[in-house]
């Protein structure tokens, strides 16, 4: 995975928007994003970490223009509204590329994630981003649930938002203040 500040210029949301600024590690486990890269050979691998975080539930998303027909633009809509979840979002990359996008906070940059075949990208509850695919408009991936796998965001909506539990839950986990 390759971290780096969304550049905010206007165009298509699948470009990559490199501003030419990279995240470090540090940067990223300091708003509670965690990352690791397990080639797709070593899949196993997952079974342990899915126990490890106490899922009890996978399955697998494949987003495609063929796939998902005439509903492709909108679901992609969807996906890069900015919202948070309250639950951890865990996604495991086996085919295709896309983004994450990331507020950092107290900031409220956008830091660009781009995601290949073998990341492993856990997003905390409680944070702000989105979802995007990349030029390539093809991604699979395994989903990581600590229950019924469900995608339920919680569109961002500023002082309204910012007072659901889960947000200031992530903000204390983070040491911020409101």
């Amino acid at each position: 995975m390759r971290a780096f500040y969304f550049d905010n210029i206007p165009g298509d949301q699948r470009l990559p928007h490199d501003s030419g600024n990279p995240v470090s590690d540090d940067i990223l486990k300091s708003i509670g994003l965690l990352h690791w890269h397990i080639p797709t050979n070593q899949q196993n691998q997952i079974d342990t970490f899915a126990e490890e975080r106490n899922c009890k539930n996978i399955d697998t998303i494949t987003i495609t223009k063929q796939g998902l027909g005439d509903l492709y633009e909108a679901k992609l809509k969807i996906f890069y509204e900015e919202h948070m979840h309250e639950d951890e979002e865990i996604r495991y990359i086996l085919e295709g590329s896309g983004f994450f996008d990331v507020r950092e906070h107290p900031t409220d940059s956008w830091i660009r994630c781009e995601l290949d075949a073998g990341d492993l990208l856990l997003v905390p509850a409680g944070i702000y981003h989105r979802f995007t695919l990349d030029e390539k408009n093809m991604i699979k991936a395994l989903r990581l649930f600590k229950y019924e796998p469900e995608w339920a965001p919680v569109l961002n909506r500023g002082d309204l938002t910012d007072v659901n539990p889960y947000r200031v839950d992530y903000l204390k986990s983070i040491a911020v203040s409101n």
